[in-house]
């Protein structure tokens, strides 16, 4: 029997070639812990007699998550992180630098076909380049900075191809969306999906890391994505399922009606068609995250707000993936555009996301967010309702000041709300 990709990967970084079940204790390329979770992971280290990580080029630490630190608190933990770094001699990003997917790939400490673990739900990101990541506790990671090694069972593999062609204003965001509103949030419970298909081999790298971000939202163990079409800098070997490999679903889709989608309160899963949500009134909007903050993202809504205002009972709020991203927004012009429509900037992190700080909404508050997830409090207030879609999505709200009930697939439609 042939091997899915996953199978390729663990097989490369084990003693033995596996199949999906098996058990494998594996050599990790990269570990890497946020602020929520660095602090955690040191400790567990130190508890386990670690007085050194197997390899300091191996780690990386980032301060994004309560960037810049909203208390004394959290201030702490900050200080304890940059001290463990200068001891170690680890790469370390902090306030402002970005969300740590985003400097991860944006910096190229990852490649295709690595093993890459990381203390945040949301490594899998890095699926978007054909490597497997995958995030784990704490503890897990510790004993992967003492060892360089960890273990895991190998998991199954769904396969999604996707054909057709995505209209005008549909892009990897409402793609997604759709996915796990089809699976449901446990539906590849600890299975890998493999991207595949003409849809793919269009995308750009920050749509491919839209997907591969949000493949844990249908609880999958990783997402890898097709890199047929892509041009990495860098040499790589592009690893292939081979044509007898073994799924557990292939799932065909073409995508070609496809209009934009919503994840609606209070759930990711719960999916609707824009046609399908009513004329919502919202007073908060949000770009960023590390699903959609990237300067694709940003050229979207500038393409929409350009020359506009936000309604005047909006509160329009982004926060770019990364500084670098923030800086070439900057040069082209798409700062100005956005802040001459009202939107106030953030530092490059996490915050309204997770609902750390800096734009928790008020109670009985909406919000159109491009984040990846809406559970109920998500965003730092369980009485507020929390709208997931796409940056054309948030920035047509935003200016409007509600959800409009209409198929806004084409720029057109967009401006003539």
């Amino acid at each position: 029997m042939g091997q899915t990709i996953i199978e390729k990967i663990i097989s490369n970084h084990s003693s033995q070639r596996v199949t999906a079940g098996d058990i494998a204790i594996v050599d990790v390329d990269l570990v890497m812990a946020t602020d929520t979770t660095g602090p955690l992971t040191i400790k567990a280290f130190e508890n386990m007699g670690g007085t050194k990580i197997w390899d300091p080029t191996k780690m990386v630490l980032v301060i994004d998550h309560a960037s810049p630190a909203p208390n004394e608190g959290i201030a702490v933990l900050h200080d304890l992180m940059r001290k463990f770094a200068t001891e170690q001699n680890i790469k370390l990003y902090d306030v402002g630098d970005g969300i740590c997917h985003q400097l991860i790939i944006e910096n190229q400490h990852v490649k295709p076909g690595q093993l890459v673990l990381g203390a945040d739900s949301h490594t899998c990101t890095y699926g978007a380049i054909g490597t497997f990541s995958t995030g784990v506790g704490s503890t897990d990671l510790a004993g992967a900075m003492l060892t360089g090694k960890t273990w895991l069972k190998v998991p199954e593999t769904i396969k999604i191809n996707i054909t057709g062609t995505l209209q005008e204003g549909v892009v990897a965001k409402d793609l997604i969306l759709y996915l796990v509103g089809i699976l449901g949030i446990q539906g590849a419970t600890y299975q890998a999906i493999e991207f595949t298909g003409e849809v793919i081999e269009r995308m750009t790298l920050e749509s491919r890391m839209v997907l591969a971000n949000m493949v844990i939202e249908m609880g999958a163990k990783a997402g890898l994505v097709d890199l047929k079409g892509l041009d990495l800098p860098y040499d790589y070997e592009i690893l292939k399922p081979d044509e007898d490999a073994n799924y557990t679903r292939i799932i065909d889709i073409d995508v070609s009606d496809l209009e934009m989608q919503v994840a609606a309160p209070h759930s990711p899963d719960n999916i609707k068609g824009i046609s399908e949500i009513g004329e919502v009134q919202i007073q908060q909007a949000f770009i960023g995250s590390c699903t959609n903050g990237r300067l694709e993202d940003l050229h979207v809504a500038a393409d929409i707000l350009k020359g506009k205002k936000v309604h005047p009972k909006v509160r329009f709020i982004i926060a770019p993936a990364s500084r670098q991203v923030f800086q070439e927004a900057l040069a082209d012009g798409t700062i100005e555009i956005l802040s001459a429509a009202g939107a106030s900037f953030l530092p490059s992190g996490c915050g309204p996301c997770v609902g750390t700080h800096q734009g928790i909404p008020g109670n009985g508050e909406n919000v159109a967010s491009s984040t990846n997830r809406n559970f109920q409090g998500r965003m730092g207030n369980h009485n507020s309702n929390v709208y997931l879609g796409s940056p054309a999505f948030v920035a047509t709200a935003a200016l409007h000041g509600k959800i409009v009930n209409h198929n806004l697939t084409t720029k057109e439609a967009i401006d003539s709300l």
